[in-house]
């Protein structure tokens, strides 16, 4: 085991630089090509590369996050999450609001409760390793063992990268309707993005329960699990779409200093989209954690991809009608009720299921 976390973290370390060289270097040519306005280039540039530096953070933060996971613990890259997550609102709203940094506040804000997090984790995973004995001498490298990530790597590189070049062209087609549609999607789906980080994190804990199961010959227990973890996502969801759809506009004050009208209108009105679904989607993520757990990965990549190709298609469609910026809003639950019925169509046609 030992040789392959000094495998992964040394793979990860020549990919992490390879791509921070490449963000380093056509960061402005990306906000030039998703027609980011010229008023906020200086400000779009300067978060970037701010983020591009802690890009080593996000990488051994997520293989630390791996290894929990590999050694059956769930709980603390959940605890971790709630942490970093809640320290990265608490100093955005200091350096924004209290020390008047604007988007470099941001961006340090996150830059250093990524670094935190990750040294965090990088040293209860090296106690825990510390207590494992090894057979023999690990390796610093193993080939063998580096293909073998490779090959269970790829398919989840190429979701992620297509998820991204998705929202880069959403970005693009928001950015078309100017600096305060900008601002109050920015301030909105960071909200957002809380609250699917925590159903994804619980459909991280569900991929392992399903492989464990699944491993032990226990498969009625996957179908029992399914309903626990739907249950415990719902009971997550109920206060978090209320207090998106009722309280958003005041949320949203914690990320925007001075916003525009513009800026609340549509930051307030995506909140008020999303938030009723969350029970949709989190549907969709505690299924697709049992279906990684099965190794039924083309079936979740149908799901995955299904969802992200509808909410770039109507996303960039909906946004040409009189519906305006609303249009893409509505892209996402689209999406996300559409993956969501994939996903749960193929849990059910599961070998648990027969």
């Amino acid at each position: 085991m030992k040789t392959a976390v000094s495998t992964s973290m040394i793979a990860s370390g020549v990919t992490c630089a390879a791509l921070m060289l490449i963000g380093l270097l056509f960061c402005r040519s990306l906000l030039l090509m998703i027609r980011t306005p010229e008023v906020l280039m200086a400000d779009s540039q300067l978060y970037l590369d701010i983020y591009v530096w802690g890009l080593p953070f996000v990488f051994f933060y997520n293989i630390s996050n791996g290894i929990f996971s590999a050694m059956g613990d769930s709980r603390t890259p959940f605890l971790f999450l709630a942490v970093s997550s809640c320290a990265n609102i608490g100093m955005d709203i200091l350096f924004v609001a209290g020390f008047g940094m604007g988007v470099a506040g941001v961006a340090w804000a996150t830059f250093l409760c990524q670094g935190i997090s990750c040294f965090l984790a990088l040293f209860v995973v090296m106690r825990r390793l510390k207590g494992i004995e090894a057979a023999g001498r690990p390796q610093l490298f193993s080939w063998d063992i580096c293909g073998r990530f490779a090959k269970v790597a790829i398919p989840s590189i190429l979701q992620q990268s297509f998820i991204s070049i998705g929202n880069i062209i959403i970005q693009g087609v928001i950015n078309g309707f100017g600096p305060g549609v900008m601002a109050g999607y920015s301030a909105a789906i960071k909200l957002n993005n809380l609250v699917i980080t925590s159903f994804t994190t619980l459909g991280n804990g569900m991929s392992n329960y399903a492989a464990q199961n699944i491993g032990a010959g226990k498969l009625p227990r996957i179908t029992a699990g399914f309903k626990a973890g739907l249950k415990m996502v719902w009971l997550l969801c109920l206060p978090l779409s209320l207090l998106y759809f009722t309280l958003g506009n005041r949320l949203l004050l914690l990320f925007m200093s001075e916003p525009s009208a513009d800026a609340m209108r549509s930051g307030v009105m995506l909140l008020r989209i999303l938030s009723p679904f969350y029970f949709v989607i989190s549907a969709k993520l505690v299924a697709d954690g049992i279906l990684r757990g099965a190794s039924m990965m083309k079936q979740f990549m149908a799901a995955t991809f299904t969802d992200l190709i509808l909410r770039v298609l109507l996303a960039v469609f909906l946004s040409r009608t009189a519906l305006g910026y609303i249009g893409i809003w509505c892209a996402w639950p689209i999406g996300w009720c559409i993956a969501t019925v994939l996903s749960i169509r193929f849990y059910r046609n599961g070998p648990w299921k027969e």
